[in-house]
């Protein structure tokens, strides 16, 4: 009867957690969100499998390595169910330090086009020359933009694929700007691009100074969520502990701790988190590989 209660009690809590997250407008297939996510983190070469290979290896691993220390069935099947997300956590880190390194330098690219146009250059030949002198971060992808350009010939295509590659909506809002100035085009094009520059120092500037506000709740609720585990693996090398977590109630006791951690987390990082911009310009998957 415990046990009945306590998958009736962890039922209700997945409920409540499915509750508070962010409903998305328009469901994509989670290929789609895995490939977006590993070219957000510009790991390219790792196809959609791939990545759920290595959750799968690394639950595998996690799984047979408590599993031994501990001999207990219950803490392997959390420590795998754990360490399957794993990945997936460090690719989006690692996605979100790449954006967040290409949003500081955008400012600095769209200087040197503006200072390009004003020495007589075209745009094209503006945007080109930043796959040699702009800004570290974004050289590779506008040597691929560069070579697009002169394979198709269509900025168009050419800037479509541009922002399948950069995949962030900083990105996409600037190229869609370049489109439209390369489209209309005009005296003003300089004057454009500058307060473009301009509006983008200040939204970054505002956001840094809310990330920094935010970035304590979610340190806080990193540890709140990690140190309770820290102490169940260390009871479990002791075989007192380990004997009582073996049995049924005590790994009742472990699949809802472990649901209440994973919903008290879900909830700090919901009250502390920013809204992220939607992609409100991303391009269909297969406009980027036409």
């Amino acid at each position: 009867m415990e046990i009945i209660v306590g998958l009736l009690l962890g039922a209700g809590c997945v409920l409540i957690w499915a509750w508070i997250s962010d409903p998305a407008p328009r469901k994509r297939p989670r290929t789609n969100r895995f490939r977006a996510l590993l070219d957000s983190a510009e790991l390219y070469r790792v196809s959609t499998w791939g990545l759920v290979g290595i959750c799968a290896l690394a639950a595998c691993a996690s799984a047979l390595m408590l599993g031994a220390l501990t001999g207990t069935l219950a803490i392997a099947m959390l420590a795998a169910c754990a360490a399957a997300f794993t990945p997936v956590a460090l690719i989006r880190a690692r996605a979100h330090r790449i954006i967040a390194r290409r949003c500081a330098v955008w400012p600095l690219a769209l200087d040197d086009v503006v200072s390009a146009i004003r020495a007589g250059l075209s745009l094209d030949e503006a945007l080109g020359q930043l796959a040699d002198r702009g800004p570290s971060e974004l050289r590779p992808h506008f040597q691929a933009f560069r070579a697009d350009l002169r394979a198709v010939g269509r900025m168009g295509l050419a800037l479509d694929r541009l922002k399948a590659r950069l995949s962030d909506p900083v990105a996409d809002r600037i190229i869609e700007a370049l489109r439209c100035a390369h489209d209309v085009g005009g005296p003003d094009l300089g004057v454009m691009l500058s307060e473009l520059a301009r509006m983008v120092r200040l939204d970054q500037r505002t956001r840094g100074e809310l990330h920094a506000r935010q970035s304590w709740t979610v340190n806080g609720a990193r540890l709140a969520a990690v140190a309770p585990w820290i102490i169940v693996i260390l009871l479990c090398l002791q075989p007192e502990g380990a004997t009582a977590y073996a049995t049924p109630s005590g790994a009742g006791v472990l699949i809802i701790g472990a649901l209440v951690s994973a919903l008290a987390y879900r909830i700090m990082i919901a009250c502390g988190r920013l809204p992220r911009p939607p992609r409100t310009f991303a391009p269909r998957r297969s406009d980027s590989h036409d």
